[in-house]
């Protein structure tokens, strides 16, 4: 009986693909990516801390971003965040292969806890605005 092979981990390759090549043109990290970039941070009162000693911080947005993606695949868990950006090939293309640690992240969500729900109000603002929710209440009683 013959089975379909996996390639031979120890394998050489001479082209690579780049992460852009893998992550496909309609995955939702694109978006993720394109949203976040669109919005001014000042607007929100996003928490940016900026120093010229020690090792430089992240870019709220690219903390944002992670943040996005974690709350729209239902990762909640800094530490299960910090996992992703290691081994999910989306986040690997969406952080820009950054690997924030789990207080990095932790730290990020308890500093702007304010600014990011405005930032999804903002979205759901969007989301009115091309008729893409109608903003109707529907209540069920179990």
């Amino acid at each position: 009986m013959q089975f379909i092979q996996g390639k031979d981990r120890a394998q050489s390759i001479l082209f690579p693909e780049s992460l852009d090549q893998i992550v496909e043109a309609d995955n939702e990290v694109r978006i993720i990516d394109l949203f976040v970039e669109s919005i001014q941070l000042s607007d929100f009162k996003f928490a940016i801390k900026t120093t010229t000693e020690g090792r430089p911080a992240y870019h709220p947005k690219d903390l944002l971003k992670l943040y996005v993606y974690g709350y729209l695949n239902s990762i909640r868990s800094s530490r299960t965040l910090e996992k992703e950006c290691k081994r999910n090939i989306e986040v690997m293309w969406l952080m820009k292969e950054l690997v924030p640690d789990h207080n990095t992240i932790s730290n990020f969500r308890r500093d702007n806890e304010k600014a990011i729900r405005k930032v999804f109000r903002h979205t759901v603002s969007i989301a009115k605005h091309f008729n893409l929710i109608g903003g109707k209440l529907i209540a069920g009683d179990s």
